[in-house]
């Protein structure tokens, strides 16, 4: 529901010293450094002279390692779902270091920073990258006054740096980018920089990732589904427990994501092993790989058939799934598409045959379409002309060949480099499903490519927050 309030701005706020979609599941155990929530009133529309519509958005903070006055301040940017509190990656262990607060802002729209009750595209437009930026700067503007005033110091300036992973990884470096006033750095995690309207180089890296023999049999099990959706569909899609998954689209994107995401989570072994060893064994590649879709990416990572559903997605009532692809009909597509040649998903998900585009016509109505040159030319892609900006990525993960890989001037980036290094691992350890607390790099095959890595970051955070507070800003 609109929240309209015609008095001045207020905060509840209170201290306390004590695949389709990117992130995954979180586990339960020491996940999170708090989950107590605060809210605040956020302005609808950033860019209208007239509309002064506002919502409630919800955020946390985390004060418990805040060496005040002259600790920073780590402003988590939240992504493309529900924001449950202050996940205990590594982002804690910087806060120890650096004697830092944390603070994380829920992106407009998911969770429960809901400007409206439900969900018909019209009610949508004020969903994008752009809104959400205005929304972090109006927030790091607002908390940081009432952090003064609440210390009683209105001399205290302490200095602000922001992290994100993946899709908010992005949203760290355009933040960056557009309010270099307002960050003395930015931490951008596997950052998705870059919008991509036929996104082949994702099932590429996937290929890559898997290595010959797992590849193969990922091929040969694709050939082999393509074949029974033509002669029995509807045997094929109950074998996976996909039977509601009754366009064919939806069902092949359904079968590539459970593939990928095994790579871009760090569990390669938990899709590659069962499968070759079937191969090996003479028995059925598809039955093998519906076993491992309905025990590993179903029930144990926890994602649902119905994400993959139409029907599904063009559901009115509040849901990420449905908010996610908006923003990837209108801004930046990610398309994953089969490559021309040596492709693993099925040739069947293609741009040239419209799945796609005929997905964001069905869900959202006629002339909804993500205008890439668009987001490219606000952001610079992976031209970005930014600064004080760390780039990382996973060298496993697909959706690298969408971020910022190659260092420039003031923009370093660095590739962690491990068998199951993937997304995120620079910041939440291997393998990133379920959440390692701490972010532990233990269980990376190779612990010292995330350790190097991080140091960097750390290096770069040195300097960085010296030369805000020697400035002044």
């Amino acid at each position: 529901i609109i929240v309209f309030f015609l008095l001045i701005l207020r905060i509840d706020f209170a201290f306390s010293f004590s695949p389709r979609f990117f992130r995954p599941p979180e586990s339960n155990t020491g996940a999170y450094l708090t989950t107590e929530e605060h809210w605040f009133t956020q302005t609808l529309d950033h860019f209208s002279p007239y509309d002064h519509r506002q919502f409630r958005q919800r955020y946390y903070e985390y004060l418990d390692e805040f060496h005040f006055p002259d600790g920073p301040i780590f402003l988590k940017i939240c992504g493309e779902s529900a924001c449950s509190g202050i996940t205990n990656d590594y982002l804690g262990v910087l806060a120890k270091k650096f004697g830092a607060a944390v603070v994380a802002l829920e992106h407009r729209y998911y969770g429960k920073s809901l400007p409206f009750e439900s969900l018909p595209t019209e009610n949508l437009r004020f969903l994008s990258s752009k809104q959400a930026l205005f929304d972090l700067a109006a927030f790091r503007q607002i908390l940081h006054e009432l952090l003064r005033a609440r210390l009683n110091d209105t001399n205290a300036d302490s200095a602000w740096f922001v992290f994100g992973t993946s899709y908010a990884g992005a949203l760290s470096a355009w933040f960056r980018l557009k309010f270099p006033h307002l960050t003395c750095g930015s931490i951008a995690s596997s950052a998705v920089v870059l919008a991509v309207y036929n996104f082949a180089e994702f099932d590429q890296q996937v290929g890559e990732s898997a290595g010959p023999e797992c590849k193969s049999v990922l091929q040969e099990i694709t050939r082999l589904v393509d074949q029974k959706l033509s002669s029995n569909s509807r045997t094929v899609k109950a074998l996976f427990n996909a039977s509601q998954l009754h366009i064919d689209g939806d069902f092949l994107y359904f079968l590539a994501d459970a593939a990928a995401i095994a790579f871009q989570y760090g569990n390669p072994d938990a899709l590659c092993t069962p499968l070759i060893d079937a191969q090996k064994a003479g028995n059925d590649l598809v039955e093998a790989y519906a076993a491992y879709v309905k025990e590993y990416f179903v029930k144990k990572i926890g994602f649902s058939v119905e994400t993959y559903d139409q029907e599904h997605l063009k559901r009115m009532q509040v849901s990420s799934d449905r908010l996610w692809w908006f923003q990837v009909c209108t801004e930046v597509a990610y398309f994953q598409v089969a490559p021309l040649n040596d492709s693993i998903r099925s040739s069947k998900v293609d741009t040239r045959q419209s799945y796609h585009l005929d997905l964001c016509k069905n869900v959202f109505g006629d002339g909804i379409f993500p205008d890439v040159n668009s987001t490219n030319l606000r952001y610079g892609g992976t031209n970005i002309a930014g600064s004080k900006i760390v780039f990382t990525n996973g060298s496993q993960d697909p959706w690298r060949r969408a971020s910022k890989q190659i260092s420039s001037p003031d923009m370093p980036s660095y590739m962690v480099k491990c068998r199951n290094c993937g997304h995120g691992s620079d910041m939440r350890g291997c393998p990133q499903s379920p959440l390692i607390p701490e972010g532990d790099p233990r269980n990376c095959s190779s612990p010292d490519a995330v350790i190097n890595v991080r140091k960097e970051m750390v290096n770069h955070m040195d300097l960085w927050l010296s030369q805000c507070r020697s400035s002044g800003v």
